[in-house]
This record gives structure tokens, sequence and C-alpha cells, in this order.
């Protein structure tokens, strides 16, 4: 798994998570990025820095980020996470129970291309990555976390 930092052209930054680096290739070359806040498909890679923590960058004195800094992440990460569930939500069909039958259906050109969302077992997930099927969990809601 890969995490890139992305961004709009509205200048929205955001976080954008891929099997490998072709699999980040292939969503841009085929226009299937947007932003999570705006609904943009013009995005692109943003300037990120690595944050590696290994035993030499403790040695040299590395500091821990602050509670407030870590309060702030968490914040930011709520943020997204609400942002990308209401864009599904809002752009793509609930099909419940039967999100593995139909993510088949698409993936086999059965029936039409369409966003679905809906409930699976860890173990129907995993058959359909292995069946080469794109799936990805979706945020928990907000308002029924405590």
């Amino acid at each position: 798994m890969i995490v890139y930092n992305l961004a709009c052209s509205a200048g929205h930054e955001f976080e954008g998570w891929f099997k490998d680096s072709t699999a980040y290739e292939a969503q841009a070359a085929a226009h299937d990025l947007s932003c999570p806040t705006c609904g943009d498909a013009t995005v692109t890679k943003a300037i990120m820095a690595p944050s590696v923590k290994n035993s030499v960058t403790k040695a040299k004195g590395a500091k821990e980020p602050t509670p407030a800094a870590q309060a702030q992440h968490q914040q930011r990460m709520r943020q997204f996470a609400a942002g990308f569930r209401k864009f599904v939500e809002e752009n793509a069909e609930y099909v419940g129970p039967k999100f593995p039958e139909e993510a088949r259906k698409i993936h086999y050109g059965e029936t039409e291309e369409r966003g679905i969302y809906g409930e699976t077992t860890l173990a129907e997930a995993k058959e359909l990555i292995e069946e080469g099927i794109d799936v990805a969990p979706m945020p928990p809601d907000p308002g029924k976390v405590n």
C-alpha cells in the first residue's frame, strides 16, 4: 500500500491510498481521481515529505509530535473520512448486502459500470480482490462513532 498527498486544481489537499504506484498511474491516466471536498477531477500529486522513524533518527533527537499536533492530525483525518464517506454516499448506488454480486457483475461486464457501495464480509472482500476487483472499506459514519 502506498499513500500519496494529492491536490485538486482548487487547492484542496488530501491523501490517496493505492495498491502501488502503478495503480495510482492507471487511475490518474483514466481520470478516475477526484477531490473529496469539491469533486474536481483535475488531481495531481502534491509535495510530500517522508516521515520515516528508525533508531538513527531517534538517536539524533528526532522529536515526537506534540499532543496538539496529534490532535490536529486526528481532526484532519476525521474530516477526510467524513468527506470521503459523504462523497461516496452522494455519488454511488447503495446495494446493501448484494455488494459482492453487483461488484462482480460490473467487473465482468454483465451490468452497466457505476459506483456502488454496500456490505460484505472480510472473506468476500478478499475474494473480490483476488479476482482483480477493486474494493475499499468505507470509513465509519461519524454520527455513529463514539
